[in-house]
């Protein structure tokens, strides 16, 4: 009788296609998938570590499994399993450790994985991780996450990304283009391109060519093959944002008008502390390139608020930056101290309490740019592409310029791309 196996991603849009990847290998070797809520042979959880809460998730999960299903095999892999997988092999009840490296060698090992007293690790040093490994999400979503590069070697001081996922690395254009057709001939209507520093893709290529490939290059090919009618990048590093890549957005007719900018603080003062790769005034020069060329486009913004060192003046200056910035929304992660980065023994260490604030004013704010942004285009018909899910009798979609669009359950509307009043 074939294993069940069960999977719960934690974290980022990587992980999400790494999940998905995962689990088709395994059900490539006889495996049958079923949802994590049930009792399942195998439960894998792959794991961030960007906060301290995914860290504290991780640890609630497994209990909960150890409740429901004390005898099935539990595996943890991601960014949490290559940072400290001594700490949760020491959880009850793994039995599996898999770090960077072995990930993606999931079926072999659980070949050999049995009930045990103490946890297995299979790790190594995070220098010693150079492959890259393709990995997209089908079936699980409408639109898919379409991983085309991997690992950083820029040295935030926030930062263990680089630690959890190594040097820069990416996919040749080539291998892209395969997969992009592997999904189109799926029925694949969206691809989301991720990657933990998008923009530095052609790092460490993989196509063995002397030439090295840039992101611009990838998304002119890209935009050239048939088959795909939406692309959209995940999120891209302001500096690496290259006016061409701006004005070619502008122009594509696949590639959405939507762009989601990393930026972190408004301050240039944090930034440093940071050591983020420039300065807010980039930052506004970036924005206001793309409402300049697309007035209608959507922009996203990553910041943290509650860094070593941010004053109540220095966070006024990002909250007042971030209002008058024509951006959409934002995602608004609060500070967390991570092992073995520089900012885990700065000074000036802002209060828990005032982090929280911080967090909430931000989010606050965002709430209000993204109703603002959303009335700008009422009225108007956009191209939208309606989601699988029936929720209540509704069913959810996305226009080309990221609003979020609700209407009744229509069976035939399911990833079908259609002209719809916002």
């Amino acid at each position: 009788m074939s294993k069940t196996v069960a999977f719960h991603t934690l974290g980022c849009k990587l992980n999400f296609s790494e999940t998905s990847s995962l689990s088709r290998t395994l059900e490539a070797e006889g495996f049958v998938k079923t949802d994590f809520e049930e009792v399942a042979d195998v439960y894998v959880i792959n794991t961030c570590s960007v906060t301290e809460n995914a860290d504290k998730e991780c640890r609630q999960i497994v209990r909960k499994i150890q409740r429901k299903a004390p005898e099935s095999l539990v595996v943890i892999t991601g960014c949490y399993a290559q940072l400290k997988p001594q700490e949760i092999a020491s959880i009850e009840g793994v039995d599996l450790v898999l770090g960077a490296a072995e990930k993606f060698n999931l079926a072999h090992h659980l070949k050999e994985l049995s009930k045990g007293n103490s946890a297995k690790v299979c790790s190594c040093d995070i220098e010693d991780v150079n492959g890259f490994n393709a990995s997209y999400s089908v079936a699980d979503r409408t639109r898919t996450f379409l991983k085309v590069q991997d690992g950083c070697d820029y040295n935030c001081s926030f930062c263990t990304i680089p630690l959890a996922r190594g040097h820069s690395r990416s996919d040749s254009i080539a291998n892209v283009i395969e997969n992009v057709k592997v999904l189109a001939d799926a029925g694949t209507k969206e691809i989301v391109l991720t990657g933990i520093n998008l923009g530095d893709f052609g790092k460490g290529n993989t196509g063995g060519k002397k030439k090295e490939e840039t992101f611009f290059d990838l998304i002119q090919e890209l935009d050239a093959t048939e088959g795909i009618d939406r692309y959209r990048i995940s999120s891209i590093e302001p500096n690496l944002l290259s006016e061409e890549i701006i004005s070619f957005v502008a122009e594509s007719k696949r590639f959405m008008p939507h762009f989601h900018i990393p930026l972190q603080s408004g301050s240039n003062q944090i930034l440093g502390l940071m050591r983020r790769r420039y300065q807010r005034e980039l930052y506004t020069e970036r924005v206001q390139q793309i409402k300049a060329l697309m007035p209608h486009c959507c922009i996203g913004v990553d910041v943290i608020v509650g860094f070593p060192g941010e004053t109540d003046e220095l966070f006024e200056e990002t909250f007042q930056f971030l209002h008058n910035l024509d951006v959409s929304y934002f995602h608004v992660f609060t500070y967390s101290e991570r092992n073995n980065t520089l900012a885990a023994d700065m000074k000036d260490v802002v209060p828990q309490h005032i982090r929280n604030e911080r967090n909430k004013r931000l989010r606050n704010l965002s709430y209000q740019k993204m109703r603002y942004f959303t009335e700008q285009h009422t009225g108007q018909k956009r191209a939208v592409l309606f989601e699988h899910a029936n929720k209540n009798g509704i069913m959810e979609g996305y226009s080309d310029n990221y609003i979020r669009v609700q209407a009744a359950h229509t069976p035939e509307l399911e990833n079908q791309i259609v002209e719809w009043a916002i």
